[in-house]
C-alpha cells in the first residue's frame, strides 16, 4: 500500500446518508455521524491531511468542517478531478498518496487515479466493483470511520495513532 498523505471524502452519500432534506423554510439539513468525526480526528494524529470535495453547497457542511478543523473544503465542484489535481499541486504529493471515498459515478474520475479508493456499503453495486475497498457501513453511518481505520491498520500505524489520540485526551 502506498503511503497515504491525503484523505479526500465526498459529502452526500458518504459523510451523510445521501438524503437531501429541506424544511418548510427551504433550509437544507444533513445528519453527520459522530464516529466519522472521531475518525477524521485520528487522521491528524497520523499526519494525514483531510479534504472534502462535494458537488453541492451547504452551510451546514461548512459548520461540520469547522467543528472538525477541516481546512480544505471545496463545495459546488463540478470537476472533482481538476480540483484534486489542484490540491495535489499545492501539497506537492502524487496520486499514489491519496485515499478517496465516494459513493457514486460522479466520483469515478478521481477514484480511478488515487492510490486507494473506497465506497460505502450502500453504494450502487456496479460502483462497488471499481473501488479497492467497500466499507462495512453505509454512508452517513460510520463509513468514513471504517475506511480511516482500514487505512491506518494497513499502514500499521493504527495502534500508535490511537495511543497518541488517547494521550492527547488525557492531557487536554
Amino acid at each position: 500500500m502506498h503511503k497515504i498523505k491525503l484523505f479526500i471524502s465526498d459529502c452526500d452519500g458518504v459523510l451523510t446518508d445521501g438524503k437531501i432534506i429541506y424544511d418548510n423554510n427551504k433550509i437544507e439539513t444533513k445528519q453527520f455521524h459522530a464516529q466519522d468525526g472521531l475518525g477524521i480526528k485520528l487522521l491528524s494524529f497520523a499526519d494525514i491531511k483531510i479534504a472534502i470535495i462535494t458537488g453541492r453547497k451547504s452551510e451546514i457542511l461548512v459548520q461540520r468542517c469547522e467543528d472538525l478543523q477541516i481546512e480544505m473544503l471545496f463545495q459546488n465542484i463540478k470537476n472533482k478531478l481538476k480540483q484534486t489535481e489542484m490540491i495535489l499541486d499545492k501539497l506537492g504529493i502524487t496520486w499514489e498518496n491519496v485515499a478517496y471515498i465516494g459513493d457514486d459515478w460522479n466520483d469515478f474520475p478521481v477514484i480511478e487515479r488515487v492510490g486507494l479508493s473506497a465506497c460505502p456499503a450502500d453504494s450502487p453495486e456496479d460502483f462497488k466493483k471499481v473501488v479497492d475497498y467497500v466499507t462495512t457501513r453505509n454512508g452517513g453511518n460510520g463509513a468514513v470511520r471504517d475506511f480511516i481505520e482500514y487505512i491506518l491498520k494497513k499502514q500499521k500505524v493504527y495502534d500508535e495513532v490511537l495511543q497518541k489520540f488517547i494521550s492527547y485526551l488525557k492531557n487536554y
